[in-house]
């Protein structure tokens, strides 16, 4: 009995995985972001460059060891960017310190060669100014359209601007609360978005002598124009507007006479309009998707179909997709991915239907090492159905395991399947995880994101709780190692399950998560007045007596003394939605009450970490914590560079005063 035992033990050792680095999951993708150059003479790619991610070029052929660096940002990492239309110049956004007041820069690639970095020229160049991009001309390349909120921080006025020179010319003055400027493929203006005072959206034909109104949704109804057809007389619009339509459905819209026609709508009558696309090449669709559990496809074109089908048949059982295509549409870039794989980028020839790797973002990871995810449902406390994701991690078994639940910000967002790191991380340090798409989620009708409205901490809490004691009755997780940890609006779930409910949680990681929501509504900047009226009616409205009681009552500020578990809070003290107040004030509340609260706060972070050494320090430290209060396994080392940077964020909580 005794020899069986031992190899009992020896046999689960050998199939549980080794601990990932967490370097592996979170430190900067060795090349990604890749792009082709609209004539296809160049791929460009974000890889680090002296420790910070940027921008790098290289001839279709190269090897990516022989491109050059054509950006030296140095403070904040180069998050995403495109070319322009005749690939003269590289254009990508960048705030200071996560404060998402973003300028646009301009770059020229062949300014770059061995030794020498081109600078980047800031094109738009103000302070406190956050630029928004609508169209990228098709006549002219060297010019934009853009908005620029410098005469009032609360609306964009709307200029052209010329990359080469970074002249901008006033076209119009937003006075009339616009949210969005809408360009034909002729980029003539044809159509705008305004959002009235009680929250009326309104969509508008821009004429040379005035404004028609072509549509209209309230705050609870969703609708939005996706692009016009080649002609220019008619343009696609997601929409679903009235009692009778639940599912956003897909539209065409006669824009001279407002005249619309039913396109299509899920055929399985189970999700949202998802997303339609279109070729730029001839503006024709080339196919709609939906999502539910998983992403389903319908294609419109049957060339485009039969590549599609190719590249799929040849990567095998993965998610692919097709991007950043040449000018003529004849080379894509092809993204292949899983559950249990960050995913690997491919190089298609349509016309000779060669498909050519190229690159990795993360060739480390072990992939034999993650854990499958899988779609579950579950009813709530009344008896609405949730779908939710779940990870079991690999090689730990399936029954009575530690639970971190890890809800999504928002909260008017989703889950999606596919490889999560946060996820196969948890995972890996012998967790089982629970991605719930609570009430209030989008892309499941406007029924399910209505049953949210004003149910921070109650209804939309219960969908999370439900989700937790139905793991419970299964035997997958063991009640006394509960962990609950997110970001944004999944911080401030984190906040209210150990506020409300106490009892059922062992620890919570809180990342950027409000705490009072009268002081977050109050202090959303300025260019988010038009969300303001959506944020009263959804979530509730702090300038009416009941209004304001029902944000106190939800807010786990004022639940702090319930508070039992411990809680590790993390902010990023640039950050504009979710300003550092709102973790200040709960650590302080639990601090004053003599109850142990850890705290870390990034000078030179917003809403999210974005450099890589605050990330690793925060994952190192949440990974500690979870461990020592709910019971995985964690990485006890770490670089000297990531530790004295832990170090120099951690808050001493006795220093943190209230304004």
């Amino acid at each position: 009995m005794i020899a069986m035992f031992v190899s009992s033990c020896d046999m689960k050792k050998e199939q549980t995985p080794p601990l990932i680095d967490r370097e592996v999951f979170f430190d900067d993708p060795e090349i990604a972001g890749g792009r082709l150059s609209p004539d296809g003479s160049y791929i460009s790619f974000l890889r680090p460059f002296e420790g910070t991610r940027n921008i790098w070029v290289k001839t279709l052929d190269a090897d990516f060891d022989d491109a050059l660096p054509v950006t030296r940002e140095t403070k904040r990492p180069v998050m995403g960017y495109f070319w322009s239309r005749d690939g003269k110049f590289l254009l990508y956004v960048m705030d200071k310190g996560g404060d998402e007041n973003f300028n646009i820069y301009a770059v020229d690639p062949k300014d770059a060669s061995e030794g020498v970095i081109p600078e980047a020229r800031n094109i738009t160049n103000m302070e406190g100014v956050r630029a928004q991009i609508y169209h990228i001309s098709r006549n002219d390349h060297d010019l934009m359209f853009v908005g620029l909120n410098n005469r009032d921080r609360a609306w964009h006025d709307l200029y052209s601007l010329k990359i080469s020179t970074g002249e901008l010319t006033l076209l119009r003055e937003n006075t009339n609360r616009y949210t969005s400027w809408i360009f034909d493929h002729d980029d003539k203006l044809r159509m705008a978005s305004l959002s009235r005072m009680d929250g009326t959206n309104e969509l508008y034909r821009m004429d040379e002598d005035g404004e028609t109104l072509l549509y209209s949704w309230t705050v609870l109804e969703t609708a939005y124009p996706s692009s016009f057809q080649a002609d220019n007389t008619h343009f696609y619009l997601v929409s679903n507007v009235g009692d009778d339509v639940n599912l956003t459905q897909l539209y065409l819209m006669n824009i001279e006479t407002g005249e619309m026609e039913l396109v299509e709508k899920d055929p399985e009558n189970r999700a949202d309009f998802g997303n339609l696309v279109v070729s730029d090449k001839t503006h024709e669709v080339l196919f709609t998707s939906y999502t539910d559990e998983r992403t389903r496809r319908y294609f419109k074109n049957m060339e485009f179909e039969q590549h599609y089908n190719k590249v799929k048949s040849e990567l095998g059982d993965v998610e692919i997709s097709f991007f950043s295509p040449t000018r003529d549409e004849r080379l894509w870039m092809v993204y292949a991915w899983a559950d249990v794989d960050p995913g690997s980028i491919y190089l298609y020839d349509t016309q000779t239907k060669e498909l050519s790797y190229q690159y990795s973002p993360r060739p480390n990871m072990p992939k034999e090492h993650l854990s499958p995810m899988t779609s579950i449902r579950y009813p709530s406390s009344d008896g609405l159905e949730i779908q939710a994701y779940l990870v079991l991690p690999k090689g730990f078994g399936e029954k009575n395991l530690p639970l971190i639940v890890y809800p999504h910000g928002g909260p008017w967002a989703r889950d999606y399947w596919g490889y999560n790191p946060p996820a196969q991380f948890l995972a890996n340090r012998g967790y089982a995880v629970l991605m719930p798409n609570f009430r209030g989620s989008t892309g499941f009708g406007k029924s399910f994101l209505n049953a949210g409205n004003k149910q921070w901490g109650d209804l939309m809490q219960d969908d999370i709780t439900w989700g937790v004691k139905y793991l419970i009755d299964k035997g997958i997780a063991d009640p006394e190692r509960i962990g609950i940890y997110g970001g944004s609006y999944g911080g401030y779930a984190t906040l209210a399950g150990l506020a409300f409910t106490p009892d059922l949680y062992a620890a919570g990681v809180s990342f950027v998560g409000p705490s009072n929501l009268i002081t977050m509504i109050n202090s959303f900047p300025p260019y988010w007045e038009a969300g303001r009226i959506v944020f009263h009616i959804r979530m509730g409205d702090p300038t009416t007596p009941e209004g304001e009681a029902q944000l106190i009552r939800q807010s786990p500020l004022f639940s702090a003394d319930q508070i039992v578990a411990p809680l590790l809070v993390v902010q990023g003290d640039n950050d504009p939605r979710v300003v550092t107040a709102e973790s200040d004030q709960i650590v302080v509340a639990l601090r004053d009450r003599g109850f142990p609260v850890e705290y870390i706060n990034a000078p030179d972070e917003g809403h999210g970490f974005a450099r890589p050494v605050n990330l690793m320090a925060f994952v190192a430290a949440t990974e500690k914590f979870l461990a020592e209060h709910v019971g995985g396994r964690y990485q006890e080392t770490m670089t000297d560079e990531v530790a004295q940077r832990l170090e120099e964020i951690t808050v001493d909580v006795s220093t943190v005063e209230l304004e």
